[in-house]
């Protein structure tokens, strides 16, 4: 395989995306055993193992169903133009839902079946997303899709999973997961609205209106900085009010990566081929922001212990 090839299936697997999946298993779960001092350790491992199977189906299912628009076509590490063969691609990712999903369902046997009905509704809403007839992605509501689905849904079902005190088999504790999960889904939902800044004209071209589209490279550069801020200060506010502790003042480590996606959308929100990276700053700014969190929260346990 050809170094070009290569790096073109890089960008195909786009492995750091996976941490969108992951991360809300491990917040959740340093948050847990922050409170009760142990977490359903197999729960954990299980439910990181079915969101990675799950991930993968969105993933997969997007770039067919981009294919079928015709949004895709110039977009070269998509799996469609570098596999060319929509079947294994369909088997591939419909086995990864099938796998994810059962993966679930023995996790809600053992503990509770809103953990099911909870993550079937996370799927739902990603199938809302580009999945035809709805395609609400293309009528700009992927990213409120995006920070549902990556928020409440996902971290009541997790919280659910690995709680030791069963005290959620009952109620679902919306207001535990929003409280947690809010800011990390903002910034995964950061993600998606930059992964749209260097296609822009494609996206309109084709009847995608996205945010961006609607918004425009400048304003949705100056909406960028609002978006962090607005992380940031729901999880100070968290901390103030004793929610988390003081230690998960640690998520300001993603604060380089923060200044670095600004900066660069800032002074080259015009320039597609500059900004085309943009992304991958916020997957690193989103995954560092959840480092901080999880580290926080380990460490006041072990500080109490």
């Amino acid at each position: 395989m050809d170094e070009d090839k290569k790096k073109l299936w890089k960008q195909a697997i786009k492995w750091p995306l996976y941490s969108v999946a992951i991360l809300p298993v491990l917040i959740t779960g340093a948050y847990i055993l922050n409170q009760y001092e142990k977490v359903k350790i197999y729960n954990l491992i299980a439910f990181t193992l079915a969101a990675i199977f799950i991930l993968l189906w969105e993933n997969l299912t997007n770039d067919l169903f981009d294919a079928e628009t015709g949004i895709d076509e110039f977009k070269f590490h998509s799996i469609v133009n570098l596999i060319k063969n929509k079947k294994i691609i369909s088997f591939i990712a419909y086995t990864s839902l099938v796998i994810g999903l059962l993966i679930i369902s023995i996790i809600s046997l053992s503990t509770s079946i809103n953990i099911l009905i909870l993550v079937a509704c996370c799927c739902f809403l990603g199938y809302l997303y580009q999945g035809p007839p709805f395609r609400f992605g293309y009528q700009g509501l992927g990213e409120p899709l995006c920070w549902l689905a990556f928020g409440p849904f996902a971290y009541s079902a997790v919280l659910i999973a690995l709680n030791p005190s069963n005290i959620y088999f009952e109620v679902i504790p919306w207001k535990v997961s929003l409280l947690l999960g809010s800011g990390p889904s903002l910034a995964t939902t950061l993600v998606l609205f930059c992964s749209h800044f260097h296609q822009i004209s494609e996206d309109k071209k084709h009847g995608k209106n996205s945010p961006l589209v609607r918004l425009g490279a400048k304003k949705g550069s100056q909406f960028v900085p609002w978006i962090i801020f607005t992380i940031y200060i729901f999880q100070l506010l968290t901390i103030v009010t004793g929610f988390i502790p003081v230690f998960c003042i640690l998520y300001l480590i993603s604060s380089p990566q923060a200044i670095r996606l600004i900066n660069l959308l800032k002074y080259s929100y015009n320039k597609p081929s500059a900004i085309k990276n943009s992304k991958f700053i916020a997957i690193k700014f989103q995954t560092l922001n959840g480092v901080g969190l999880i580290t926080g929260l380990i460490f006041n346990y072990l500080v109490n212990k």
